[in-house]
């Protein structure tokens, strides 16, 4: 899939800064007038320009959310396991462009940091740690998540932030982590999330915290309440990438995620 789908769409939309900063010399007959360095022109009242070189490498950070909320799905495949497709195949879709590629798995903690690197033998390890990592905590802390992003990453990076956002106001940390790095967020959810089914009186159970409670499903009343709780929900979410300039697609857990995935490619 990555080779035939992803490839191409991946190394047009993830192109990096393109050019970075090398050095500053004497300017030169033909030399663009943008790129004179006029602070330093200044100082030796002779023109000086910025010369550039070409980013040729992206790093690209996996930021993964592996609390319990994840183990919820009543349509094709639990949100997890879409959540560790999805990663797998960008990790794929980032050794083909020949980038390093790292992982944070986060919980309301750092569960587990891999550093970026290439190869094929890391992404594997990548993967199988996608399959098969357990996490501490059961809780979700997405500031905590972006927070160590920005402090680990010390050059900017490509980040993919993999999560059902269902997490306290991640507001700031978002937008400081934004400024930093090219933030883009996949927010997974299930059909489920969004609408209450009548069936009557059912038991429902807070993977994260551990409450339960009982809700009167068959009421019109409290399954449209519901639904307007969600539909809230979804344009803060919404509001909150758009603020931080973050760009950002919902997928859902009965969809193929290869659409929703190529489009925001695209759009980039």
């Amino acid at each position: 899939m990555s080779n035939q789908i992803f490839a191409g769409e991946y190394h047009s939309a993830f192109k990096g800064k393109g050019m970075a900063f090398s050095e500053v010399r004497e300017y030169m007959y033909g030399d663009p007038i943008k790129d004179i360095d006029w602070h330093v022109t200044a100082r030796f009242n002779h023109p000086y320009v910025k010369v550039y070189e070409e980013e040729r490498e992206l790093t690209v950070m996996l930021v993964m959310d592996v609390s319990k909320s994840g183990e919820f799905g009543t349509q094709k495949q639990l949100k997890k396991y879409q959540a560790a497709e999805i990663a797998a195949v960008l990790s794929f879709s980032a050794i083909l462009n020949n980038d390093k590629i790292g992982v944070i798995f986060f919980s309301d903690k750092i569960e587990k940091f891999i550093p970026p690197k290439k190869g094929r033998k890391h992404i594997l390890r990548i993967i199988r740690e996608l399959l098969d990592f357990e996490p501490e905590s059961s809780k979700t802390d997405i500031t905590e998540a972006l927070r160590f992003l920005t402090n680990a990453m010390k050059k900017r990076c490509t980040a993919f932030v993999i999560s059902d956002f269902m997490a306290p106001d991640y507001s700031e940390a978002l937008k400081i982590a934004a400024r930093k790095h090219d933030l883009v967020a996949l927010h997974l959810y299930d059909n489920r999330e969004t609408n209450l089914p009548d069936i009557g009186l059912i038991q429902v159970h807070d993977a994260e915290t551990g409450a339960k409670t009982w809700i009167d499903s068959s009421s019109k009343t409290i399954r449209n309440n519901y639904n307007k709780w969600w539909l809230n929900k979804e344009a803060e979410r919404k509001e909150r990438f758009k603020k931080a300039g973050v760009d950002f697609v919902s997928i859902s857990t009965d969809i193929d995620y290869v659409k929703p995935l190529m489009a925001l490619f695209k759009k980039r």
